[in-house]
């Protein structure tokens, strides 16, 4: 409740920085700044015929789903909230070296330690002059235009998602584009059996080197391919003086693949088909539903009894979204990520997830969203043959708004 208060008062600060900014908008004009105020309000309210890590109750994520039987209690519960709804400010400013642009947006969606919690949650600070871009916005390595048009939060478990702090480079802009970044560096390791071991209690990630990413995309008549890569340094340190060196490090690397292909129909949208493969070492952290970047391995080293090594993994996305015409639509596809454990790693470690959805919205006005959702997913741990499904039923309504204040 305390994280909660805090958060709320958090909210209620930015909601006065920004009713300040609006004030300060000048009258509108030629070539004036303009600001533009967007989001949401969503309700989701479903059934979970089966189980998860409560502080995930609303969203499906198979790394979230029991490692052994009944490990979150029984099978059965209602959920409801508001946590997608979202607040965003754009600016667009004219400056002697051309218009600066900036996002400032918020939603409710509470991860981390407010994992669970209702609470403001930072999705983007950005801005943009010319070519060059700062702050935390989509990595260059992801590809946000293969997300589905659902109404389950997380989405699919095998795509590239992270919203990263970075500096990027953008030398080509438009439907073809190419961008250039260095980015915040993180990662995390999965110890296994030696978990608790006196050995490894003094060892401490370091990131001596951002992480280096880059994006091209090629757009042709019907969508775009685009591929993308990252190169990342993950280090450890032993910080205890005693028998064993356990320091180390490992390179993390990735290569993802997406395209979205436009098919003309009789609605006033296109359906679209998404897709990506993404295939890498150590690259976990941004992955959409994936647990460790880093396994440990034993080496039979008296010294060294342990190391660590960057985990392969491959993740694919392919969904299709249908418009049955102006007023329905329909998504459905399929999801999957596949980590290739290290022979440390537990019996019970996440190896391998599933998930899939397909839904049927309408849009009785413009603005206004509501339909149901049906969802699937599957968790697969590493060696002891468990696997644990989860089936929901989710109903949403989604309510928009936006407003332009300055501009022309």
């Amino acid at each position: 409740m305390k994280r909660q208060r805090i958060g709320e008062r958090m909210g209620a600060c930015w909601m006065v920085v920004l009713f300040v900014l609006l004030a300060l908008v000048p009258a509108a004009r030629a070539e004036s700044p303009r600001l533009d105020i967007y989001g949401f309000a969503m309700l989701d309210m479903g059934y979970q015929f089966k189980q998860n890590d409560p502080s995930w109750f609303d969203v499906l994520r198979p790394t979230k789903l029991p490692a052994f039987e009944d490990q979150f209690g029984q099978d059965g519960r209602f959920f409801s909230g508001v946590r997608q709804s979202r607040l965003g400010v754009k600016g667009y400013f004219p400056t002697d070296l051309g218009e600066v642009k900036t996002t400032f947006e918020f939603e409710l969606f509470g991860v981390g330690v407010d994992a669970g919690q209702t609470t403001f949650r930072l999705r983007h600070a950005y801005g943009e002059l010319g070519k060059f871009g700062a702050g935390q916005t989509w990595s260059p390595f992801m590809d946000i235009d293969v997300f589905p048009n659902s109404i389950e939060y997380w989405g699919p478990n095998g795509m590239v998602f992270f919203r990263n702090v970075q500096f990027r480079y953008m030398p080509i802009q438009g439907d073809t584009r190419m961008t250039i970044a260095i980015e915040r560096p993180g990662a995390s390791g999965d110890l296994g059996d030696y978990r608790s071991g006196l050995e490894v209690e003094g060892v401490q990630a370091r990131f001596p080197a951002p992480d280096l990413s880059a994006e091209y995309r090629r757009a042709f008549g019907m969508g775009y391919v685009e591929v993308a890569g990252i190169l990342r340094y993950i280090k450890w340190d032993d910080n205890v003086d005693n028998q064993f060196d356990l320091e180390g490090d490992e390179m993390g690397w990735g290569v993802n693949v997406s395209s979205n292909i436009n098919i003309d129909t009789a609605a006033e949208a296109n359906d679209t088909i998404r897709l990506q493969a993404v295939y890498g070492e150590g690259i976990e952290n941004y992955m959409n539903d994936a647990p460790a970047d880093i396994g440990v391995v034993e080496t039979g080293d008296p010294v060294t009894p342990v190391d660590g090594e960057a985990l392969p993994v491959l993740g694919l996305v392919a969904f299709y979204d249908h418009y049955w015409s102006n007023k329905w639509s329909t998504s459905a596809g399929y999801s999957m990520v596949d980590i290739d454990n290290s022979e440390g790693q537990t019996a019970d470690a996440f190896a391998r997830g599933h998930y899939a959805l397909c839904n049927l919205l309408y849009y009785p006005v413009k603005n206004v969203m509501m339909g149901g959702e049906f969802q699937w997913g599957r968790r697969e741990n590493n060696s002891d043959d468990w696997t644990a499904d989860d089936y929901r039923i989710q109903f949403s309504a989604k309510y928009n708004f936006s407003h332009t204040l300055g501009g022309m």
